[in-house]
C-alpha cells in the first residue's frame, strides 16, 4: 500500500507540473514595467500633519517601543503652550522590517505606511531617514483627525475648563 501512496504522490506532482508547463511565464521586467501594489500594501513610513498644519507626532515613543528591531528614535520636546512635538525623528530603514506596528501604536496616527517599496540606496548611510524627510505635507489616510481636539483636553486651557471636563476637586475639602 506504501508503494500505491508514492506512486499517486509522484504522478500527482508530474501531473501538476504537466499542467503548467505550457502557460506564459509571469516575470515582469521590473524597472521598465512596475507592479502596481494593492491599496492596503505597508511599506515606506512617513510622519503626517493634523488638519490645522501642525504636527502629529507627539514624541510619545511608543513606535520605538514597539518596534521588534529598534529602528526608529526621538526626541521629546514642548512649545510654550504645552504642546509636545519631536525634535527629532529617526528611522533606519536599513534595520526596518516594516511590520506595521509603529503605525498601530501611534495614538496621534502620525506615522502611516504608504505603498512607496523603493528605497533601495548604494550607501546604508542614506537609509537613515530624519524628520524632515519623513515629514509629508498633508493628513495622510485620516483627514479629519486632530489629536488635540480629540483628547479632550485642550492644550492652552487650564484643567477643568475645557468641553466636557469638570473643575478638579480640592482634596483638603474632603476632609472631615
Amino acid at each position: 500500500m506504501k508503494i500505491l501512496s508514492d506512486i499517486a504522490a509522484l504522478l500527482t506532482g508530474m501531473w501538476i507540473t504537466w499542467k503548467h508547463i505550457f502557460r506564459r511565464p509571469v516575470t515582469i521586467q521590473y524597472p521598465e514595467e512596475k507592479r502596481t501594489p494593492y491599496p492596503r500594501y505597508r511599506a515606506r513610513i512617513v510622519l503626517t500633519r493634523d488638519p490645522d498644519g501642525g504636527e502629529r507626532c507627539v514624541a510619545c515613543q511608543l513606535c520605538s517601543a514597539a518596534c521588534p528591531v529598534d529602528c526608529i528614535s526621538m526626541q521629546p520636546g514642548e512649545e510654550a503652550d504645552g504642546r509636545r512635538y519631536a525634535e527629532w525623528f529617526r528611522i533606519n530603514f536599513a534595520r526596518c522590517i516594516f511590520c506595521g506596528l509603529c503605525a498601530e501604536a501611534c495614538p496621534t496616527l502620525a506615522i502611516q505606511m504608504t505603498p512607496d517599496f523603493e528605497i533601495c540606496k548604494r550607501d546604508i548611510m542614506d537609509l537613515v531617514y530624519e524628520k524632515e524627510d519623513l515629514l509629508i505635507d498633508g493628513c495622510g489616510k485620516s483627514p479629519e483627525y486632530n489629536f488635540y481636539r480629540h483628547a479632550g483636553i485642550g492644550v492652552t486651557q487650564q484643567r477643568g475648563e475645557g468641553i466636557e471636563e469638570k473643575r478638579p476637586v480640592d482634596v483638603r475639602s474632603l476632609l472631615p
